[in-house]
């Protein structure tokens, strides 16, 4: 007996020889590890990616060329985020500017450019955050769904004990580890969940930051602009 109960205590023999609720359990949260983990990779290379895309707009914006120029090579059809607000704003003051006069009833057209790159960072940060509140999730819960298989697993375990009258720890060992395997797979996948989301939400609000205050410059340059022309 002792011999299989050895070969049992495998990972894959622990799986094999759990009950289906347990499997059930285990089969869950591997495939939250997964798709954790698919989570975090494309995050982590999406804001890589929009950072070095607005940092090379920031630096087209700020070489003093035309706006309009760069407004038809990037912000009619943006491909980044910044391009984005920056397309916006500039769209919304082009409107503007087609109607007489600086102001539209009672709304200037400082506010109407806020309000529309406003609109826009809102969009765009939206985006960037699809499927953190997964990690969220999976970072509060993995641990309770496999504390859940752990005790199931021992009440089968202690069940199966009492039918065959046996205490010897060959005989207990592979179900009590098999239950807790279900607990470590719940760590396993909550502890990347949890580092993984407060990482990636402090860069998101960093970006976002960025966005606002990239927002903030680009709205007092369009502001002494429509001055200037009154």
């Amino acid at each position: 007996m002792a011999a299989p109960s050895a070969a049992n205590l495998s990972l894959l023999g622990l799986f094999l020889q759990a009950d289906v609720v347990v499997k059930l359990v285990m089969l869950i949260l591997l495939f939250a590890s997964v798709w954790v983990w698919t989570i975090i990779i494309e995050k982590v290379m999406t804001l890589r990616r929009v950072n070095r895309e607005a940092s090379v707009f920031e630096d087209e914006f700020w070489s003093g060329g035309s706006l309009d120029t760069l407004y038809e090579r990037e912000g009619a059809d943006p491909s980044n985020p910044m391009a984005a607000v920056f397309g916006a704003a500039m769209s919304e003051w082009k409107r503007t500017a087609r109607i007489a006069g600086s102001e539209i009833g009672k709304t200037s057209v400082k506010e109407r450019v806020d309000r529309a790159m406003g609109v826009t960072i809102m969009r765009e940060m939206d985006r960037l955050e699809r499927f953190m509140i997964f990690l969220a999730s999976v970072g509060s819960t993995a641990p309770f769904i496999g504390l859940f298989g752990t005790v199931w697993g021992i009440m089968h375990s202690f069940s199966a004990i009492a039918a065959m009258h046996n205490t010897d720890l060959s005989v207990v060992a592979p179900g009590i580890a098999e239950a807790l395997f279900a607990t470590a797979i719940g760590l396993v996948a909550a502890i990347p969940s949890v580092l993984a989301y407060n990482k990636i939400s402090n860069d998101l609000a960093r970006f976002a930051s960025r966005l606002e205050g990239f927002g903030a410059e680009f709205s007092a340059i369009l502001s002494r602009q429509s001055e200037e022309h009154k």
